[in-house]
């Protein structure tokens, strides 16, 4: 199934999740334009994963419902190519790649299969907006998501 999401152009307020129909099954909540957190809630409004940097950190941290961390995203040296590298605390590592000037991104597993794709769909000037598709039931969609908005901050963050 695939989803659609985005940040705001100003980092704060609410933007909504939809999938291949138009509808709404989610949202994702950026909580302020002068810090870099987010939470996202599945499509009852119940709050299912935070994401945030650690104090004087480069890392993206994930948590659960209840606060517990469940992964961690950091970014990884590559010279002709974006890389990403998110561990799934007890579900695996995951690299998440893209060619120097693509907006499309593959997410492989450790054993090297596609667990994951997702592209920027908005063109230049809008705020970045995101098509995701995937393909594991070991890392959830809201999941993924919280991973490439925290993708979308380290980059903000390295620029």
């Amino acid at each position: 199934m695939k989803l659609y999401f985005r940040d705001n152009f100003f980092n704060a307020g609410q933007t909504e999740i939809l999938n291949e129909q138009n509808e709404r099954v989610g949202e994702v909540d950026l909580r302020s334009m002068f810090g870099s957190g987010l939470d996202v809630y599945d499509g009852r409004g119940n709050p299912i994963y935070s994401g945030s940097f650690p104090l004087l950190s480069g890392k993206w941290a994930i948590s659960g419902p209840s606060g517990e961390e469940v992964g961690l995203l950091r970014a990884r040296m590559s010279f002709f190519s974006k890389k990403f590298e998110y561990e799934a605390y007890g579900r695996g590592v995951y690299e998440l790649i893209s060619p120097a000037f693509s907006q499309e991104y593959e997410i492989i597993d450790e054993n090297g299969a596609l667990a994951a794709s997702f592209a920027r769909v908005s063109s230049w000037f809008e705020s970045s907006a995101y098509c995701l598709d995937n393909f594991t039931h070991t890392v959830d969609s809201y999941e993924w998501i919280t991973v490439i908005l925290g993708m979308h901050e380290i980059q903000k963050r390295q620029r």
